[in-house]
């Protein structure tokens, strides 16, 4: 039975002095349907079972991380959209997931009008970083779920992080998207923001039964033997059933092979930070 979303609930944070450390991920793949936001939800989870203080920022308008964290998107006071457009402190704006465990920077379809309103927007590239930057000190660890495209607010997100985290689905079209993607980066490294890193690739949905997955797997050890994460994210039912929960595999199911994947991607995370 599909539980009922929960109301968005305020986060209550206490001050903490300000943090000179890198805590920013952006996740990131122009590429969609390669579970970016399956990876987002189930990595912050796995790492408040650890006790880390984490935020996850909802940057795509479909606001798939906002739902799938059991937050009713149409019911929000404020959303990411207030934040960028309309100048609203970031603090009004994030929320508690009671049922992920961690907080939540919401998104809903106001967002995908944001597009155009940035364009002529003052240090439109920077909107998020600004905002990012008042409150970072208050996380260990702050993850973007970009979304499926390289528009102005997945520059938004790379310019805000320290750090890209790259979900790839091993099939035909993978390694020529990442090309892409990993060119975009090294521009931004010039133009933007000269401190993102590549923390690391992640093989998501994969079939290990599958000729050509594997081919693929080994093209990219081959390719990328220092930033390919060593954990692969099987296709798993729970990964798949648990949005329509709100709730994360994690705690939906964390015996469930897609939860200890990223259980064990958690602290490959915590080792490579």
């Amino acid at each position: 039975m599909q539980q009922k979303p929960e109301k968005p609930v305020k986060s209550v944070k206490s001050a903490k002095p300000a943090k000179p450390f890198k805590n920013i991920i952006a996740v990131a793949n122009q590429k969609g349907g390669v579970g970016k936001t399956t990876s987002v939800i189930n990595l912050a989870a796995a790492l408040s079972k650890r006790r880390k203080k984490i935020l996850v920022v909802d940057l795509d308008p479909q606001g798939n991380a906002t739902t799938g964290c059991g937050i009713e998107k149409n019911q929000l006071d404020h959303s990411i959209y207030d934040v960028l457009i309309n100048d609203v402190n970031i603090d009004e704006c994030i929320i508690t997931s009671n049922s992920c465990g961690f907080d939540l920077l919401p998104a809903n379809r106001n967002l995908a009008g944001a597009e155009i309103e940035l364009v002529e927007a003052e240090n439109r590239e920077y909107k998020l970083k600004n905002a990012l930057a008042k409150i970072s000190a208050q996380y260990d660890l702050i993850i973007i779920d970009c979304p499926p495209s390289l528009s102005l607010l997945t520059i938004n997100g790379l310019a805000a992080a320290n750090f890209l985290l790259v979900p790839i689905q091993c099939e035909y079209y993978a390694l020529e998207g990442l090309s892409d993607l990993l060119n975009t980066v090294e521009r931004l490294k010039i133009s933007i923001n000269p401190d993102i890193e590549v923390l690391g690739l992640v093989r998501t949905m994969f079939d290990g039964r599958n000729n050509l997955a594997n081919q693929v797997s080994a093209e990219l050890v081959k390719h990328f033997p220092k930033k390919l994460l060593s954990t692969c994210i099987p296709r798993n039912i729970r990964l798949a059933e648990a949005p329509s929960f709100g709730i994360s595999a994690v705690k939906l199911d964390q015996q469930a092979l897609g939860s200890r994947a990223y259980i064990a991607m958690a602290k490959e995370i915590v080792r490579l930070l």
